[in-house]
């Protein structure tokens, strides 16, 4: 028997009084999984050598001043 087989054989053994908190969790299950597109992988992918490799920048500041240097770079 397969998991989904078992989990409608079990929904009707559920009262009806617990049924909303099953609803709302079977809701949450259905959402699907956000795919990263391929700027997104690429950005990923970047970062990922520059940890392994120990290039890139770092930055020491708030976030406030990595904003303001951002805007100053334009």
């Amino acid at each position: 028997m397969s998991y989904k087989e078992l989990a409608k054989r079990l929904i009707d053994q559920i009262p009806e009084s617990k049924m909303y908190y099953i609803v709302a969790y079977l809701q949450g299950a259905a959402i699907p999984e956000e795919i990263p597109n391929a700027e997104t992988l690429g950005a990923m992918a970047e970062v990922e050598e520059m940890i392994r490799t120990g290039s890139g920048q770092h930055f020491q500041g708030t976030a406030e001043e990595f904003t303001e240097m951002l805007l100053a770079e334009d």
